[in-house]
């Protein structure tokens, strides 16, 4: 009994269709179909997609198939022979510049010798590959004025002699004359920077009063340079005392001054 019913399940299942079908593709030999080229048609009908024979209830509701209509195919371009190129639509001919219109212009290159500089009207030189280097006016190398040969070529040893005498008549001597006073009644700066040894920032004298920092920068601001400063805190009591809070740090330098440059100069 068993098997009875499984053979008669399987004798009333319906067929699967081939999921191939309609795609363009033959599974034999799994080649592409050639579509026609002449004929455009619309979507194929449900009964076209699968062999399934459509019952009644699907055949109602299935719509009826579309007609087709023939297009014609647009017509192809004449094949060119490849000795032949493709036409072109003539080439417009460059307007030519007349004489006048030249002239006119004094931008425009004048024609000139082959080799030389082309220049305009107005004699400005345009940069051309065709240009020549340009000649060297001025020597720019070693003076031969040492050299006798390249000297007498140009002057004799009678022209030499005159140039002598001529130079000195208008010779004249400056008798050297003694150094201006100094009228500056304050303290030298100089002989206080030989006077010692010790480099900026090194703490030579006690300072009681706390100067901050603003208070440092803003007494160094009333003086136009450090050795104006540097002058101000020596004939204030300085180096000893700071009454005007520009040597916070005790090194006996008011503000930016720096001794090097004076010693620097001595040495040497």
């Amino acid at each position: 009994m068993t098997g009875c019913a499984l053979v008669a399940l399987a004798a009333c299942q319906p067929t699967i269709p081939d999921s191939a079908a309609g795609v363009g593709f033959d599974n034999a030999v799994l080649s592409p179909r050639p579509a026609p080229a002449t004929t455009a048609s619309a979507l194929p009908p449900a009964s076209a997609v699968s062999q399934e024979p459509l019952t009644s209830a699907e055949a109602r509701r299935a719509p009826p198939p579309l007609a087709t209509t023939a297009v014609a195919a647009p017509p192809r371009p004449a094949a060119q022979s490849p000795a032949q190129p493709p036409a072109q639509p003539p080439a417009q001919a460059a307007p030519q510049r007349t004489a006048s219109a030249a002239s006119a212009d004094p931008s425009a290159p004048t024609s000139a010798a082959p080799g030389a500089p082309q220049t305009t009207a107005d004699g400005i030189v345009h940069a051309s590959p065709s240009n020549p280097a340009p000649e060297l006016v001025n020597n720019p190398g070693i003076s031969d004025e040492n050299s006798f040969d390249a000297v007498g070529s140009r002057r004799s040893i009678a022209d030499d002699a005159a140039l002598i005498a001529s130079n000195r008549a208008t010779y004249e001597v400056i008798a050297p004359t003694a150094l201006p006073e100094r009228t500056s009644t304050g303290p030298n700066i100089v002989a206080y920077a030989l006077s010692l040894t010790h480099p900026v920032g090194t703490k030579m004298y006690g300072r009681i009063g706390l100067t901050s920092k603003a208070r440092h920068q803003k007494a160094c601001a009333k003086y136009a340079t450090p050795g104006d400063a540097q002058s101000a805190f020596l004939s204030r009591g300085g180096p000893k005392k700071d009454r005007l809070g520009l040597d916070p740090d005790g090194d006996g330098y008011a503000c930016a001054w720096d001794p090097a440059p004076f010693r620097q100069a001595a040495r040497n």
